[in-house]
């Protein structure tokens, strides 16, 4: 049987590689299994610190493949059932992650591909990649997060004229848009994403999850929920293991420990 995802650990990230090059990494039901595996083994071990999403072949991911998915529904298919065991279902466990999740992208990411990237904390992209979400061609609305993500990352007018017309833009107006957060040539990409995964690996993890969760819950809550959960999240913080060695570190002019304890 075809590894659809494959799953590799160095210097404590986790890479998970989509490995359906022939059909550009889309995703057919086993690859939603085997992705969604791979982000709870990533998640649930206490070595891992940072988790990378990277893909084989020539681009990230061309989203679902639609092929597949009729071939085994028939004409019946309930495209929101679909959604809701596929892409919902992994998208939501994402933003649970507290650990680092970095999207490497090269190529193309479209449609639901996106959707997937969007939904990384960081998105790391070279000079080839292309992104587009094409749903309005076929009388469709974009999924897998993209709503909700899209909007907040770029922004409400630019995130509704991309789903609206379907153009692909490529990676110098999606950096422009604040998309991407990081251009780096075809040939570095590897590199660039290592280097800038061992530097997110290293940070004290369950701050990193409490500034993650506040900075997405911010969006529905006041300024003075905002105050109130930064004031909850920091009396957990402060008395962490990570605290202490951080507060340590600043005093004796050394590089802090970090263990996520």
């Amino acid at each position: 049987m075809e590894t659809t995802v494959t799953y590799s650990v160095s210097d404590k990230i986790a890479t998970l590689t989509l490995n359906r090059p022939k059909v550009m990494n889309s995703f057919d039901l086993q690859m939603h299994e085997d992705f969604y595996n791979c982000l709870v083994r990533a998640n649930e071990d206490e070595e891992i610190t940072a988790i990378i999403i990277n893909a084989n072949g020539k681009g990230f991911s061309a989203g679902a493949d639609l092929s597949v998915v009729h071939q085994a529904s028939g004409e019946s298919l309930d495209i929101g059932e679909y959604l809701r065991k596929t892409y919902n279902r992994t998208v939501l466990y994402m933003s649970e992650i507290e650990k680092p999740v970095i999207a490497s992208i090269h190529g193309a990411a479209f449609g639901a591909g996106l959707g997937i990237a969007l939904a990384c904390d960081f998105r790391i992209a070279s000079e080839d990649s292309s992104f587009c979400l094409a749903f309005i061609k076929v009388g469709l609305m974009p999924d897998a997060g993209t709503h909700f993500y899209l909007p907040r990352i770029i922004g409400l007018s630019r995130a509704l004229e991309l789903a609206a017309l379907g153009d692909t833009i490529g990676v110098e107006t999606a950096s422009q848009y604040g998309l991407i957060n990081r251009v780096v040539k075809k040939e570095e990409l590897e590199t660039e994403t290592d280097q800038f995964a061992k530097r997110v690996a290293g940070l004290p993890t369950k701050a990193f999850g409490k500034m993650k969760r506040t900075m997405n819950a911010s969006f529905e809550h006041t300024l003075a929920e905002s105050l109130e959960a930064e004031a909850d999240g920091q009396g957990e913080l402060g008395k962490t293991e990570d605290h202490r060695e951080g507060v340590s570190a600043f005093f004796e002019r050394r590089k802090p420990a970090f263990t996520g304890r």
